[in-house]
């Protein structure tokens, strides 16, 4: 099974447009942004191998440049709970893939542990032509489009201001308790955006990011799926 090392992030861009997902989190990890367990394989059985180094339930996902929506082609499955699971999730996506989106590179699979319910936000950034980096907060998951109950400052951005941030959405009331759920670390969340803002503003030739969703709980917050699309 191929070993996840630390790299720069020059060394990861080498192109244009969206960047896969493995280079995204060697690119976040260079930052120690928190990302859920993860692992990338390019048999059936390594996936199985990471499979059982990080822990059910898992998520595998297909890593390849050429497809945009992989849930679209058969390139997700979730909950995955056992190695035959496992090992028959990434030989069914192989064939499903080349049938659908005949023609994709299949580079590998990216083996994910599956995070527990906790509160979803979206963090993200931008290189804008009259503020240069730009961060952004709201709330994540399928939320993000429907209320789109965002925060947004100029880079690069300290703790305080990366608070301020949090509690200026309409619905912050979710973060300190809401029907039952237990109160949200905001510091967690807030040293995300703060290392957000510094990667954006150290990294002008990425044009954009969105971490979402970002999973927020009471000890900590684990960045689960992100995108970064790099300036032409």
């Amino acid at each position: 099974m191929p070993e996840k090392q630390a790299v720069s992030v020059s060394s990861v861009i080498g192109g244009e447009g969206k960047l896969s997902d493995l280079k995204v989190f060697h690119i976040l990890e260079s930052y120690n942004i928190p990302l859920a367990s993860y692992g990338f394989a390019s048999t059936p059985g390594e996936a199985v191998e990471i499979a059982e180094k990080i822990g059910y339930p898992v998520v595998v996902k297909v890593v390849s440049p050429d497809i945009s929506h992989k849930s679209d082609v058969g390139g997700v499955r979730l909950g995955l709970t056992s190695s035959s699971e496992v090992y028959r999730a990434v030989e069914e996506m192989n064939r499903v893939i080349q049938v659908k989106a005949p023609g994709a590179r299949i580079e590998g699979f990216l083996v994910q542990k599956m995070m527990p319910k906790g509160v979803e936000v979206i963090i993200g950034s931008l290189n804008d032509a009259v503020f240069g980096g730009v961060v952004m907060f709201g709330l994540g998951g399928i939320f993000t489009e429907v209320f789109r109950d965002v925060s947004f400052r100029v880079a690069p951005i300290d703790v305080r201001e990366a608070l301020e941030m949090i509690e200026e959405l309409r619905a912050s009331s979710i973060f300190d308790g809401y029907r039952g759920m237990p109160p949200v670390n905001k510091h967690a969340l807030a040293d995300i955006l703060v290392k957000v803002s510094h990667l954006i503003i150290e990294n002008p030739w990425i044009d954009s990011m969105d971490l979402n969703p970002v999973i927020a709980y009471p000890d900590k917050a684990v960045v689960v799926d992100a995108r970064i699309i790099v300036r032409r």
